[in-house]
């Protein structure tokens, strides 16, 4: 599937990716160990791209409505730049990183998948979301991924963000030496 020229000519202004969880770096479905101990699944290759986002000088955030350790210890895990929970408006903890990074809307990536994320697929340069995520959001965004969430989708959008930019094969080049 060829990616649309205006999602390319959005990609290519990004200076920050920011990333919901529950649905978009997980598949969304919550386990509870018998202890009552929360446990999540993230998939390897979304932790590459975010690294590689980083790597070119690109900023990364996690931003997610529930508490969790597991996306905790992911996030850290990673070395994402930014990382907050038990946010309830997450368009406002855009605006306060945009600020801090003295950039626009415009510079600004969102992936969400659900209700509570609409306003920042809204407002947001670039707005994502994966294919199982309801009409209601998915009308809200300007980009759909292949993949599903917590199975490479955060992967896609990293390499998407970087191929508009042209800065893709640099990063793949890294592992070609």
């Amino acid at each position: 599937m060829k990616v649309p020229a205006e999602v390319l000519e959005r990609a290519r202004t990004i200076k920050l990716l920011c990333v919901d969880v529950d649905g978009i770096l997980t598949d969304g479905r919550l386990y509870f160990l018998s202890n009552g101990v929360e446990a999540k699944a993230f998939h390897i290759r979304d932790g590459l791209g975010l690294k590689m986002l980083m790597n070119a000088g690109i900023k990364t955030a996690v931003i997610t409505g529930r508490d969790s350790e597991a996306a905790q210890a992911r996030a850290a895990e990673l070395g994402l730049n930014y990382f907050y929970q038990g946010v309830q408006d997450k368009l406002n903890v855009i605006h306060e990183l945009r600020a801090k990074m003295a950039i626009d809307m415009a510079a600004v990536a969102f992936m969400g998948d659900d209700l509570p994320d609409i306003s920042a697929l809204r407002a947001c340069g670039l707005s994502v979301t994966v294919p199982e995520a309801s009409q209601a959001v998915r009308a809200h965004t300007h980009y759909v991924t292949r993949e599903r969430g917590g199975h490479g989708a955060v992967r896609e959008v990293c390499e998407l963000i970087l191929d508009a930019k042209n800065l893709l094969q640099p990063e793949l080049d890294r592992y070609f030496a």
